[in-house]
């Protein structure tokens, strides 16, 4: 284990705060909004909001789901916020993004949507104030309710992405509310709608090399096109533990089986997230 473990193979993270990170911040904070960059301690937020870019959390920032390697708050949601969409249409256009991501925590507490029209309002309202942007949104599953899905679908956002997260042996243990056969089933819906599919997987968690070949085939046949794979980094030591930090050359191994398997677009390294370049994987999916 201590082989595995080896610090010579635990990415590295760059520290640097410039003047675009501070525009960004200051943006974000006067539309009193939230990011998965910040609330999920993502290693990448120095580097992506550096380059102008930002993952907008929508619905609050209390989940009510508790993975087992995810930082973001647990509870009971207190959001109530219906003008939401449009201020997250705003900064959008205050930051002048051409390509923006947009997440959110789970609510499974709103029996009658699960979120999904806020999810949708927000793809509009962002697609009406800010037409030049493409749209890449980053879903929860809305436990599979078709209604739902097809409400966020309708709003036509030009990259629909939902996270596979892990291979299928140890998806109880990583999402314990979580079904690894419903998160494909929305995949499919997804692409069998006409939206470009987009999904993303950790790796160091206890997989195997051959199982994660098997979830990108699964993937793959479920209509996906954009496919990401990063290291797990555990957040606190409350989280799921690091099994291995994963060989650069093994992710590298990874990004080729992709393309020969048939992905249009494979980003896989140890500090990939789903949201990680996703402007510049945008911009060679949609030309």
């Amino acid at each position: 284990m201590s082989d595995l473990l080896s610090n010579q193979y635990k990415p590295k993270i760059k520290l640097k705060i410039g003047d675009v990170y501070r525009s960004v911040s200051n943006t974000v904070k006067a539309h009193n909004l939230n990011t998965v960059c910040a609330e999920a301690n993502c290693p990448n937020i120095y580097e992506c909001w550096n380059r102008g870019t930002a993952t907008i959390m929508i619905l609050g920032d209390i989940c009510t789901r508790a993975c087992g390697f995810c930082s973001v708050k647990t509870g009971k949601p207190l959001w109530n916020d219906l003008l939401e969409p449009y201020r997250t249409a705003m900064a959008v256009k205050k930051m002048n993004l051409k390509h923006v991501v947009i997440t959110s925590v789970d609510r499974d507490d709103l029996k009658n949507d699960y979120g999904s029209y806020i999810w949708a309002k927000t793809i509009q309202e962002i697609h009406k104030y800010v037409p030049g942007c493409t749209v890449e949104v980053l879903t929860p599953d809305f436990k599979g309710d078709q209604d739902c899905l097809e409400k966020v679908f309708e709003a036509k956002p030009e990259i629909f992405s939902h996270n596979m997260e892990c291979v299928e042996r140890i998806s109880k243990k990583v999402r314990t509310q979580a079904n690894w056969s419903r998160s494909l089933e929305v995949l499919r819906l997804s692409s069998n709608y006409g939206l470009l599919t987009k999904t993303g997987l950790m790796v160091g968690l206890g997989e195997t090399f051959d199982e994660v070949i098997i979830t990108m085939k699964e993937a793959y046949y479920a209509g996906v096109s954009i496919f990401t794979i990063g290291q797990y980094l555990q957040p606190t030591s409350k989280h799921l533990k690091v099994q291995r930090y994963v060989d650069k050359k093994e992710f590298l191994e990874y990004k080729k089986v992709g393309k020969n398997i048939g992905f249009d677009i494979v980003e896989s390294g140890p500090l990939v997230r789903s949201s990680y370049h996703a402007d510049e994987q945008a911009r060679l999916a949609l030309k």
